[in-house]
């Protein structure tokens, strides 16, 4: 639960958007230390208390009031549906939710293999689809290529993977970056050093 009297805690994406968050928190003014590599889960600093986890997981912790704030993909955030504020773009981690089929695929889609189910669903209902969803973990594309499914919905970065295994985007869902996130109690219990760092957020994002 939020608390003003402790430190802030700031849930964080293990990878490669870490130094990114990073960057931003600290040009926004919280001292925020990392030190040890990501095998170390928990690190204490002069701004407060980080949480390295799965990109995934980030809306749960803030959510349910362990993290005051994290940063997470729109991507993630989509798929979580979960009961967080959202003030600020943070604008970097840029990437797309597509739906992708092999390249010259004209046939209907019955099936769509995704990561993302809730958004899959979200998608399908709005173009009047009755296509299956199968939920994976994995490289979906995989799932395209094998015949597992007619369709995949998933993040496209470059391109690049989908080029390598001749496969093309038929439509953007939505576009991705990475945002900043607040646990709802938290930002009325501590507004006083919450509100601030949204504005200096919000001016260098």
């Amino acid at each position: 639960m939020a608390d003003a009297g402790r430190p802030l805690v700031v849930a964080l994406p293990k990878g490669r958007v870490l130094e990114q968050a990073l960057g931003a928190l600290r040009a926004a003014g919280l001292d925020l230390r990392v030190e040890g590599g990501e095998r170390v889960l928990r690190h204490e600093g002069p701004g407060g208390t980080v949480l390295l986890m799965r990109n995934a997981d980030v809306p749960t912790f803030v959510g349910l009031g362990v993290a005051d704030a994290g940063v997470v993909g729109k991507d993630v955030l989509n798929e979580a549906d979960a009961s967080v504020y959202e003030p600020v773009d943070l604008g970097f981690a840029a990437c797309r939710m597509s739906l992708v089929r092999p390249a010259g695929a004209h046939g209907p889609i019955r099936r769509v293999a995704s990561k993302y189910p809730r958004v899959t669903a979200r998608y399908l209902a709005e173009v009047g689809s009755d296509a299956e969803i199968v939920a994976l973990k994995g490289n979906v594309e995989l799932a395209a290529l094998t015949g597992l499914a007619d369709a995949v919905v998933d993040v496209v970065q470059t391109g690049a993977t989908l080029e390598a295994n001749d496969l093309s985007e038929v439509d953007v869902l939505f576009t991705s970056t990475a945002r900043f996130v607040v646990n709802r109690a938290a930002l009325k219990v501590r507004a006083a050093e919450m509100k601030p760092l949204i504005a200096r957020l919000r001016s260098g994002a």
